[in-house]
């Protein structure tokens, strides 16, 4: 059977980077393994989920440079879990319940109030046909509650049962059916909540691993229950720690934070927000790779963290950082196209100030300083001024080239006797207008002898 993964997330907002390390570890763990991998959207919330959120997705999952092998949504499939569920009512482990919220939470309150765990008492299974039927000539609409397999031949008396696998991510694992309520499977309304649609589409489409956060440890033990009532082959799990905010907060799509759409509108490198989002909380250190092969090279289940990662920005801004310094001219010159750089200046250009330039974006802003007019104005010392007076005598003669500055500023440490920061800073302000900025050997033959004259003063 070929190895089969599948990402599920629910449209209903734009995922962020979170939902992307889900996403990448079940990615390259089948790129590593040969196998498939689908595209699932959970979209049978049909209030909240929209083709729009969908298509949103998509594009952020191909920025990164995940294709699906396949892509399958949940709402055109409903008839297979209409189905599914009719085959668990007719072995009576479907069963109707007619408590409201409210009445549940009130019952909850009540067990912990008597320091008992708040399971549900399956109260449901006591109902005459007769009282169901009044309850909804009352106008009240079922919810449908999955009988769970942890008792005898009573189940009102629970007994410890438990279910147990080997995490991929986690090593073994177990569940105790016995300290759960059963899992209501089918709301009031009719619809379902993801577990059953999740576990048909997992059969059917012959997955194999589930890769997913550690918040479904629990869901894990319920979910295989399912399978094996439905008479399908559970596949393996695999549970990775979650991401947080620095303070601790949980990401949602809800909140759009970190949402992938807005790293890639803030100039982030896709591989920059891969890289973290595989490599934080892995053993070994965070670095930028080049490409998804070389992340899947680094890719290791079994040592991820079991406590939950933090999301640093500043890790993600030192990553861009790294990547951007590495990028050849080719990988950004569509992305530079509409600075209308100088023909044949575009790729020096790049390389001189690539390395100062956490965001391919920042090229812009030195192109203004290379290309543009500086503002004037400078308020320089009587010294100062004599110096540049000099440096524009000592200019060499024509167009600059990579020796020139080097050549230039020999001829004036000669001159004048100045040296270091004395003799470089001067220049750097006249001719960029700032105190920093890229090796002003690369720059000079870009901002040429014309704009090296006028802003010297000539």
């Amino acid at each position: 059977m070929t190895l089969t993964v599948r990402f599920a997330p629910s449209p209903t907002g734009r995922i962020h980077i979170g939902n992307l390390r889900t996403a990448l570890f079940n990615w390259l763990f089948a790129q590593r393994e040969g196998g498939r991998f689908i595209l699932r959207f959970d979209d049978t919330d049909r209030e909240r989920s929209t083709r729009a959120f969908a298509d949103g997705i998509s594009d952020d999952l191909a920025w990164i440079g995940i294709q699906p092998d396949i892509v399958h949504r949940q709402s055109e499939r409903v008839s297979l879990y209409e189905a599914a569920a009719e085959r668990l009512k007719a072995q009576g482990l479907l069963y109707p319940c007619y408590e409201t919220a409210d009445e549940l939470d009130r019952k909850r309150k009540r067990l912990a109030a008597r320091g008992l765990p708040p399971v549900y008492g399956r109260e449901a299974l006591r109902l005459s046909k007769e009282e169901r039927a009044e309850l909804e000539r009352e106008g009240r609409r079922p919810h449908w509650r999955f009988l769970l397999p942890n008792f005898g031949s009573d189940p009102f008396s629970p007994e410890r049962r438990f279910v147990t696998w080997t995490d991929l991510v986690r090593g073994k694992q177990s569940v105790d059916l016995a300290s759960l309520s059963d899992p209501v499977l089918i709301r009031a309304d009719g619809s379902f909540l993801y577990t059953l649609p999740s576990i048909v589409d997992d059969g059917e489409m012959g997955v194999t691993h589930v890769i997913r956060g550690d918040d479904h440890v629990t869901n894990t033990g319920v979910q295989i229950a399912i399978f094996q009532a439905l008479g399908l082959t559970a596949p393996g799990f695999g549970h990775h720690n979650l991401l947080t905010t620095l303070d601790g907060e949980g990401l949602s799509k809800r909140s759009g934070a970190l949402s992938l759409a807005t790293l890639r509108e803030e100039g982030y490198e896709p591989m920059a927000v891969a890289s973290l989002a595989v490599l934080v909380g892995m053993s070994g250190s965070i670095e930028p790779m080049a490409d998804l092969e070389a992340l899947q090279s680094r890719l290791d289940l079994s040592a991820v963290s079991q406590s939950a990662s933090k999301f640093d920005p500043a890790e993600l801004d030192r990553l861009n950082h790294d990547l951007v310094h590495q990028l050849p001219y080719a990988a950004v010159a569509p992305r530079l196209a509409h600075l209308g750089l100088p023909e044949g200046e575009e790729e020096p250009f790049w390389l001189s100030v690539r390395a100062n330039c956490t965001f391919v974006n920042e090229a812009a802003g030195w192109a203004k300083i290379v290309y543009g007019d500086l503002p004037g104005g400078r308020d320089w010392s009587d010294e100062d001024r004599i110096f540049l007076d000099e440096a524009l005598a000592c200019l060499p003669d024509g167009p600059f080239d990579e020796t020139s500055w080097k050549d230039w500023t020999s001829a004036l440490k000669a001159k004048t006797g100045r040296k270091g920061k004395a003799l470089f800073m001067p220049l750097r302000l006249a001719l960029t207008g700032l105190d920093h900025g890229p090796e002003l050997a690369g720059l000079l033959p870009l901002i040429g002898r014309e704009r090296t004259v006028a802003r010297l003063g000539g």
